[in-house]
């Protein structure tokens, strides 16, 4: 008896204890989505960006104030995180679980810098992403998909090649009717690619009728998702947290993610990330550009920074609009869209042998430099420029390059985004050429700056040219005698029986030039058949004085007056012949 009560009960443990594992399954199902933890999961790239890097963004460095007061790290409990996320005005489904968590205390944490870069760029790109999301009847909590992707970096590009805010792979890109080609990239264009990203969700969304699905596809294809629901069980999981554990490993982490994105952009201020100021309102306007046209060409004529232009139309991948293959949509500041319209003239006209293409070339025949007249017998000297009565000139002669290091000595309240503005050169390779770290610079240090400078060849010849043939060395006596000399050697004996012609006394005369990127004394100098010297006299400046900032007014001396002209190889010449003079007249003595 005893042991038949014995196997009776052994049965109903049995019995009781699968009924209780079965339900534990059945809840643990259920609450997966809640209760998830996984450490084998890889993060997006995203999290890899640097600060630093991101923080090179024309539109950060320009238009947002960044907030230097200094916050405590605070991080909330799960239960807040739950409960916040819970709140958000969502039509996607957006729980918490421990991966879920984890994420948003890595925002929080040690990646709350980027948040608050992540912030002040979605300021100006979130309100394209919203359009173009209405537009297609999507839910907006979908605007935070390319914090994950791209950081909100439109020059993005992942180690698989994925480009862009939303991360496109060229097939991807090329089978929604993006361009992309040696000069345009449209997955780096926000409009166009969140204009496809939301055409590419609805698709996925109306394959899966399930958002969280829907991102997953986003994230690996949806062929790996297809393969993930048949080894869950076939078509009727129709749930991503129910085919977590057959999805991709960074697919797995992809959702979780898109939740914490969430959550830190929109309860950043609970955790003591500060919100970033708006220095001024980037408000932009779109023109249509039917020729080929070069972004400096705008950028001199129209006086924008180039950097400026390329933030607006990163997907213009070589600062060329190839607006002769067929139009394109070039993206201004609203004020200067009109200015480009009435002067676009212009803007084709300057430097175009510059940027100008060939297009019959016969064999054989060498290339002539885009500078150099079309008559060789022609002065180039002598060429009056196309635009003279403009505020820009047409280069006249062939120039050449050179790269030349100077040295820097740090001012007070310099840092290296000054200095790479004052010689055009990026903050990168300063750091790289001095090997910083951190990129930090005190008062008093010393920096190598690698730069481009233009060397006009023909000025160099006449320089050359006006030299006196050396004569035959004699001795200091012979030079001092009495003696006709011969031509050669006429400047070392004054004769006082040829006077030469007064030359006409040169106008006092300068014309005002605004500095621009790229700019130094030298160069302005030399492209205004001036001396430094001179400019630096003409307004004001002390010796030794080189900086000068772009949007700058100086005062540049014309060629021909007698500021610019003036050389110090006068007063050595007349020292000499004063000294000669004595000599003479002690001689006779």
């Amino acid at each position: 008896m005893k042991a038949t009560n014995r196997k009776l009960l052994s049965l109903m443990l049995l019995v009781g204890a699968a009924t209780f594992s079965s339900a534990a399954l059945a809840n643990s199902i259920l609450d997966l989505k809640h209760s998830l933890s996984d450490d084998n999961i890889i993060a997006p790239e995203s999290f890899e960006t640097k600060t630093r890097e991101l923080e090179e963004n024309f539109y950060l460095r320009n238009f947002i104030a960044p907030n230097k007061q200094i916050t405590d790290e605070k991080l909330g409990t799960a239960q807040e995180y739950e409960k916040r996320l819970s709140q958000l005005p969502a039509v996607i489904e957006m729980p918490y679980n421990s991966v879920v968590g984890n994420y948003i205390n890595m925002y929080l944490g040690r990646r709350r810098g980027l948040v608050a870069d992540m912030l002040a760029l979605h300021s100006y790109y979130g309100n394209i992403f919203v359009e173009e999301l209405l537009k297609e009847d999507m839910p907006t909590e979908l605007q935070y998909l390319p914090v994950i992707e791209s950081a909100i970096n439109p020059n993005a590009v992942s180690r698989a090649g994925a480009t862009g805010l939303w991360q496109f792979m060229p097939g991807t890109a090329k089978g929604l009717g993006m361009e992309i080609n040696s000069l345009v990239d449209e997955r780096r264009d926000p409009r166009v690619s969140s204009r496809n990203a939301a055409r590419y969700l609805k698709q996925l969304y109306n394959i899966y009728d399930d958002w969280s699905l829907a991102i997953a596809a986003y994230n690996c294809g949806p062929g790996n998702v297809n393969k993930a629901i048949r080894r869950a069980g076939g078509e009727g999981k129709k749930d991503f947290w129910e085919i977590y554990n057959y999805l991709p490993s960074e697919t797995r982490g992809y959702v979780p993610a898109f939740i914490a994105a969430n959550y830190v952009m929109n309860y950043y201020h609970l955790h003591n990330i500060a919100p970033t100021v708006v220095k001024r309102h980037l408000t932009t306007d779109t023109v249509t550009v039917n020729h080929r046209v070069h972004f400096q060409q705008i950028a001199d004529i129209l006086n924008i920074p180039i950097d400026e232009i390329r933030m607006l139309n990163p997907q213009f991948r070589k600062d060329i609009i190839p607006g002769d293959n067929h139009p394109y949509l070039l993206t201004l500041p609203k004020q200067q869209c009109l200015s480009y319209i009435m002067s676009e003239q212009a803007i084709l006209a300057y430097n175009a042998e510059l940027y100008a293409q060939r297009t019959y070339v016969e064999p054989g025949t060498p290339r002539q430099s885009p500078y150099a007249p079309a008559d060789s017998t022609a002065n180039p000297v002598g060429n009056t420029s196309l635009n003279a009565g403009q505020t820009y000139e047409l280069a006249q002669t062939a120039v050449t390059e050179r790269t030349v290091t100077k040295t820097h000595v740090v001012a007070r309240g310099e840092n290296i985004r000054d200095i790479a503005k004052m010689y055009a050169v990026s903050a990168t390779d300063i750091k790289r050429w001095n090997h910083l770290r951190r990129g930090k610079v005190k008062e008093g240090d010393q920096l190598v700056i690698e730069v481009v400078e233009r060397i006009e060849p023909d000025a160099v010849a006449t320089n050359v040219s006006t030299v006196p043939t050396p004569a035959t060395p004699t001795p200091a006596r012979t030079v001092a005698s009495t003696q006709t000399t011969t031509p050669q050697s006429r400047p070392a004996t004054p004769a006082k029986t040829t006077q030469p012609a007064k030359p006409a006394k040169p106008r006092e005369t300068t014309k005002n030039y605004t500095v621009k990127n790229g700019d130094s004394l030298e160069r302005i100098a030399k492209t205004n058949g001036t001396t430094v010297d001179a400019i630096r006299k003409a307004n004001g400046m002390k010796n030794n004085e080189t900086i000068i900032r772009p949007g700058q007014k100086l005062k540049v001396p014309s060629k021909g007056s007698t500021t610019s002209t003036k050389k110090s190889t006068g007063k050595k010449s007349t020292q000499k012949s004063t000294k000669k003079s004595t000599k003479k007249s002690s001689r006779r003595r």
